[in-house]
């Protein structure tokens, strides 16, 4: 199954080399995506199940601000990602296999790498899959909330299961849902063998609980997501989100987020050798030209005035 990206021609050639055409998955709502920034990147994505998809990016980059609403099982066939979460930066790598876990902020940035396209296997473990299976197991360590990035690196049991799912992207056929059904299990299976600790966070089911609202926007004001999401992820129905958040601030959120964001932006620019491009994308802006006019607004000059007043030190 394929989804197509921009650009037909890249998409059919990419077929050509190295993937069978079999059925299109119309608007298939595979993450919580916030896509807030993609430089001309040709996408396909293949599916084996809306759950399991073999995902290959090509040309430039792609960078996305990203919740997942479901953990996520990622393996690395060939390019570069790295992942700005607000506690660490994590670079991935060919070879490299990892979990994501759902409802944390993130900024997503795709490379292509060694003339090769960014290409990932990639599960999806959702809620009812889960549910499903832990319903039989007994769990004997306690649950873990929002956690870190599990990194299972080179493994030699997962990567061999990993590389068992390529040849269903190639079935023009449909596989059979129980079979699809194995194949996520049995993927949960190894990971509780190869972490001790994957119990904790897969048999956690808990909606974010109301948490202190000033350190969690100090810690995550660089993400741009809705406000909706911010109100989820710290607790509260959008309504008492600002009502807290005035009380706590005395700002919008809004206006709040963008005071911050540029704080940081000018601090990236001033004291580190970051590009402005490199700043726009890690501060939550849009774009380059929405960040340079909301940079001038506040500041009263260009980022590229303050880069080339650092470069005159």
């Amino acid at each position: 199954m394929v989804q197509k990206g921009i650009g037909l021609k890249t998409t059919i050639q990419f077929f050509k080399q190295s993937l069978s055409v079999n059925e299109l998955i119309p608007k298939l709502d595979f993450v919580n995506l916030y896509l807030t920034y993609s430089k001309k990147m040709e996408h396909v994505s293949k599916y084996i199940t809306p759950e399991i998809k073999l995902s290959c990016y090509e040309d430039k980059f792609s960078r996305t601000e990203i919740v997942f609403d479901h953990h996520m099982l990622i393996w690395f066939i060939s390019g570069e990602t790295k992942i700005v979460q607000s506690d660490a930066t994590h670079i991935f790598k060919t070879g490299d296999i990892f979990l994501i876990p759902r409802n944390k902020p993130a900024t997503i940035i795709n490379y292509p790498k060694d003339g090769l396209p960014h290409k990932t296997v990639v599960m999806l473990l959702t809620e009812k899959i889960l549910r499903e299976f832990y319903s039989s197991v007994e769990v004997k360590i306690k649950v873990t909330p929002m956690s870190r990035i599990h990194s299972f690196s080179n493994h030699p049991l997962l990567e061999s299961f990993l590389s068992s799912l390529i040849p269903y992207f190639d079935m023009k056929a449909p596989i059979p849902e129980n079979l699809a059904l194995l194949k996520i299990t049995e993927a949960i299976s190894i990971l509780r063998v190869i972490d001790g600790e994957i119990d904790g966070l897969l048999s956690n089911f808990d909606d974010p609980h109301k948490v202190d609202l000033i350190s969690f926007m100090e810690k995550n004001y660089m993400f741009n997501m809705p406000l909706e999401k911010f109100s989820y992820l710290t607790g509260r129905s959008l309504t008492t989100f600002k009502r807290d958040f005035a009380k706590a601030f005395n700002l919008t959120p809004q206006r709040w987020l963008t005071q911050r964001r540029l704080e940081l932006a000018h601090y990236q620019l001033a004291e580190k050798n970051i590009k402005p491009i490199e700043v726009c994308y890690q501060t939550g802006f849009e774009n380059l030209s929405h960040f340079s006019f909301a940079f001038k607004k506040h500041f009263g000059y260009a980022p590229t005035e303050l880069v080339a007043q650092r470069a005159s030190r």
